[in-house]
């Protein structure tokens, strides 16, 4: 076995380099792998199987079936079962973004600070909450057409719905139909 010293002394700055790396300590690891293994030994306890795995036969089992490199392909490429995994290439991850459910606010301010607009009399109007995700099938009047998107409520009960491809105010709520309510979060594919 010869030392680095040798192997590398025709690349003083790459020795360099890995000896400057290996004085770094490596004081953060020592933390995630005591969680990592408290939580797998309380799962233990319960009698789930559970195995612990490095991240290089993560790496490993991904690059020998070629997959690019992402979060969710790695999760799916993990220890033993990860050796053969079949990810089709039409796959994409559902994308989610929490958007909360609204602001505490009770009115609108102009720019001096003085309320524009009164406070919202319901949350619910007509059974919709603004953020339900809805289809709207409209058939008669100015609208004509089908509307999936989220829906903003008026008390009126002629919704704004925001969809891909813009926003359309005044929408009878009796064309609405639920698909989905808020629920804080914003999925995309």
């Amino acid at each position: 076995m010869i030392s680095i010293e040798v192997f590398l002394k025709r690349k003083p700055t790459v020795l360099k380099r890995i000896k400057a790396q290996a004085s770094i300590p490596l004081k953060d690891t020592a933390p995630v792998n005591a969680t990592r293994y408290a939580i797998g030994n309380a799962l233990k306890q319960f009698g789930l199987p559970v195995t612990f795995w490095s991240g290089g036969r993560t790496k490993f089992n991904r690059t020998q079936q070629k997959y690019p490199k992402d979060h969710w392909i790695d999760a799916a490429c993990v220890g033993d079962t990860g050796e053969k995994v079949y990810i089709p290439n039409t796959l994409k991850p559902l994308t989610i973004t929490a958007v909360g459910h609204g602001s505490r606010q009770r009115c609108c301010v102009d720019q001096y600070g003085f309320p524009r607009t009164t406070a919202k009399k319901q949350k619910v109007v007509r059974g919709f909450q603004t953020g339900d995700i809805v289809k709207a099938v409209v058939t008669k009047g100015k609208k004509i057409g089908t509307y999936i998107g989220r829906v903003a409520v008026r008390t009126s009960g002629f919704f704004k719905i925001s969809t891909k491809n813009g926003t359309t105010q005044g929408i009878g709520w009796k064309y609405c139909q639920r698909l989905q309510s808020v629920d804080g979060y914003n999925y995309l594919t």
